[in-house]
């Protein structure tokens, strides 16, 4: 079945053309401003929140015809657009405050984030059965991004230095964690030393990384969203055991190319911590992340839970 059959046989399905709300207008806007903080929250997906907020379902049927409802389509999203716009730029104040004397510390903080939620993400790839193939291709995507991470560590070729075609590949990347549920490309953005930059450079309002990172965005979720709505609607079980692939190698492989450092003599004059308070304030929060995302994720399967319950009612009626 085609993702916008999907929709229209969905009775939990949001109506673009019903008549708006202030209070409809003012909750897409805070679901916007969460699905933004997603998007570059390492360990977390913009797109999983999109989910979780039925707001995936509309943007893909959108964006799969652009000419169907078109205006009633903008003035739905302009709200969640905003909302959107000001998690990042509130989050990246948060962000640029972290990755300072902290930043191996506040790693294992995001990085408890991807531990927390992977059981959820887990048994979401699972919905529609699990094969030994989708498992091998998990195995084999975690292998190579750990493989290509892990080896370049001390490689220049990996030393990414920001630059406008740069920022529009990140903006890519966050782009492709909006349309594609569970991925969080901001791992990759940490790996590459661009993390931070990127967050300093939103906080700042530099516009020599802010508009080549919308810019990127937008062109991937254009090009893409359609391409990732058919790829999961024909090969969900593969698509998601290897995005979770990819998810495990790239958090693995940060612990020695980002985090290890840190304990190093180096790494603990920079922050002016002794070995045991560097190992117990990491270990601390890799904890808390753990725990946060872990209960936010069964708020979570809970929502998934009632969704397919009022799925089942509805195709029974």
């Amino acid at each position: 079945m085609a993702p916008a059959d999907e929709l229209r046989n969905d009775p939990a399905a949001i109506d673009v053309t019903r008549p708006d709300t202030p209070k409809g207008w003012v909750s897409r806007l805070l679901k916007g401003m969460a699905v933004g903080v997603g998007a570059i929250l390492p360990g977390l997906s913009g797109g999983v929140l999109a989910v979780i907020f039925k707001l995936y379902d509309p943007m893909i049927r959108f964006l799969a015809n652009l000419r169907r409802n078109f205006v009633k389509n903008v003035l739905f999203f302009t709200p969640v657009g905003i909302g959107m716009m000001l998690g990042i730029v509130g989050f990246s104040v948060v962000v640029e405050a972290a990755f300072g004397r902290y930043a191996a510390q506040f790693t294992c903080l995001f990085i408890g984030f991807v531990i927390g939620t992977f059981p959820s993400l887990y048994r979401q790839a699972g919905k529609r059965g699990r094969s030994t193939k989708d498992l091998v291709i998990m195995g084999l995507a975690a292998l190579a991004i750990f493989a290509l991470m892990y080896i370049g560590g001390d490689s220049q070729l990996l030393q990414v230095e920001p630059s406008v075609p740069v920022w529009f590949g990140s903006g890519a990347l966050i782009g492709l964690g909006v349309i594609v549920p569970g991925m969080s490309p901001s791992n990759f953005l940490i790996y590459f030393g661009l993390y931070d930059k990127m967050a300093t450079g939103i906080k700042n309002f530099d516009m020599g990384t802010i508009i080549p990172l919308a810019l990127g965005l937008i062109v991937c979720v254009m090009l893409l969203a359609k391409a990732a709505a058919w790829a999961f609607d024909r090969y969900y079980s593969g698509m998601y055991h290897f995005i979770l692939g990819m998810v495990i190698g790239s958090s693995v492989a940060i612990f020695p190319t980002v985090v290890f450092p840190a304990f190093a003599p180096a790494g603990l004059a920079a922050s002016g911590l002794s070995l045991g308070g560097s190992i117990a304030f990491a270990a601390a929060l890799l904890v808390v992340g753990v725990v946060a995302s872990y209960l936010f994720s069964k708020v979570e399967d809970r929502y998934s839970d009632q969704r397919e319950a009022i799925e089942a009612a509805g195709k029974d009626n």
